[in-house]
């Protein structure tokens, strides 16, 4: 990737990384490389998460847009994968979604989606990095009439809430649910949602007040819905991050249920009713080994990706499958949305418990976690992918698999910004994979460091 954008999107401090007139730049060179073979007026769509600099970067990329002529359908604070379902509903020509996720209220991040609600593709991100790097503009003079205006679609949470209701045939009477908003981008509309479903919902952080996004809350802390539903009773728990493209449950006695269970559950379900397509599963390097082995009890593959949903899209499109994700609980299902969605892959994981009438610590017991070690072996930077070419450190991966005899893996990953290689090893035995997991560092250290 280039210097700008990473792996979802540009993010950074907002007003010191992501200021004003980098927004302003990239609103206005997006504009031109996104809509210069439109032959009718462009329009975008613009959503965003609850930070308090997001009316800041809305503003000033909404003033790059139209300088070139575009108009901005302005949608308010709502969800990432809202933004990329109503860039198609509402026929855009691309969207932006203004969000840092998961990231602390000070950070921020823009990222776009193209006609079809996916993520652009790296050579197009690319094309735009290489205008602003190079402090190149475009030579286009919009004036008078053709100046581009801004319209408020007001109605936006309704739209897409709608369209999630639409992937079901089941409503949720009878259904106690608790609900961590984590302050963030689906505070109105997953309640609106659960409550037009006929959930009984008891809600959490659902009061943003543009710095306590994240904060001690969401996916990425999951002890508060796990004691939220220990508190009122819940049949089940649901935790969004920031931007609401991710999900971590909980069931009824409050354990934790991520990415890789909501897959196997969801995917066994569909599997058997003969919608999960090529009955295959897309994961990644990092999702437990138990999800493999899970699917395979049920006639199904697990193939994996690069670590990071975008990875994860990309394989499900080339190959045609219709679900993937990842264990933190970006879950794809790309028969009804184009990325991560947090409110429909909640929905579709309750209709699973509806339909299939059973409890979700029932329904999540499909799949074992298998115990996960990692160790960081210090390298020189030189050095950090030549494990591959050493033949003691590969006689020792080769050793230690053939130990664990199809019932654990290793995994040796280069860190992308640091002298250092991750050592994973996942089995059955924690106290062997401490072991086994030390030593083989150490060894990488001896050879490499």
């Amino acid at each position: 990737m280039g210097k700008l954008f990473g792996t979802d999107g540009v993010r950074g401090i907002a007003n010191r990384d992501l200021t004003p007139e980098l927004a302003y730049r990239l609103g206005r060179i997006g504009a031109y490389i996104l809509s210069k073979d439109n032959n009718k007026r462009a329009k975008v769509v613009i959503g965003k998460d609850t930070r308090v600099s997001g009316d800041l970067l809305e503003s000033a990329m909404t003033a790059g847009f139209l300088s070139m002529g575009v108009d901005v359908i302005s949608l308010g604070v709502i969800p990432t994968p809202a933004v990329a379902y109503l860039t198609r509903y509402l026929e855009a020509d691309f969207g932006v979604v203004i969000s840092a996720s998961h990231n602390p209220s000070e950070y921020n991040g823009i990222k776009f989606f193209n006609s079809q609600g996916y993520k652009l593709p790296d050579a197009v991100e690319d094309e735009i990095e290489e205008y602003i790097l190079n402090d190149r503009d475009v030579d286009v003079k919009i004036e008078g009439k053709d100046v581009g205006i801004i319209i408020h679609d007001n109605n936006s949470i309704d739209e897409y809430t709608d369209f999630l209701k639409t992937t079901l045939n089941c409503d949720f009477k009878g259904l106690k649910i608790a609900v961590d908003a984590g302050n963030g981008a689906a505070y109105k509309s997953a309640p609106k949602l659960l409550k037009d479903l006929g959930a009984e919902i008891t809600v959490i952080n659902d009061n943003p007040d543009g710095t306590n996004i994240n904060k001690g809350c969401g996916s990425t802390n999951p002890e508060v819905i796990a004691q939220l539903v220990k508190e009122t009773g819940a049949n089940i728990g649901i935790s969004f991050d920031g931007d609401a493209d991710r999900l971590i449950a909980v069931d009824e006695n409050a354990e934790i249920v991520d990415g890789d269970h909501i897959m196997a559950i969801c995917g066994a379900n569909l599997k058997k009713h003969n919608r999960l397509k090529k009955d295959t599963i897309v994961g990644t390097v990092m999702s437990n080994i138990g999800l493999e082995i899970a699917m395979k009890e049920h006639g199904c593959s697990v193939i994996k990706s690069q670590v990071g949903d975008r990875y994860v899209l990309e394989e499900m499109v080339k190959g045609g499958y219709s679900l993937g994700g990842e264990q933190s609980g970006h879950v794809i299902f790309l028969d009804h949305n184009t990325t991560g969605d947090g409110l429909l892959t909640a929905i579709q994981l309750i209709a699973t418990m509806k339909e299939e009438g059973k409890k979700l610590s029932e329904l999540a017991s499909i799949m074992t976690s298998y115990p996960q070690v990692l160790i960081n072996a210090k390298v020189k930077k030189e050095n950090k992918g030549a494990y591959k070419e050493d033949p003691v450190i590969m006689k020792e991966i080769t050793s230690i698999e053939e130990k664990m005899a199809g019932q654990g893996r290793v995994l040796i990953r280069p860190s992308g910004t640091e002298p250092l290689v991750r050592v994973m090893l996942e089995g059955k035995n924690q106290e062997e994979l401490n072991t086994l997991a030390t030593n083989l560092a150490k060894l990488i250290e001896e050879r490499l460091g």
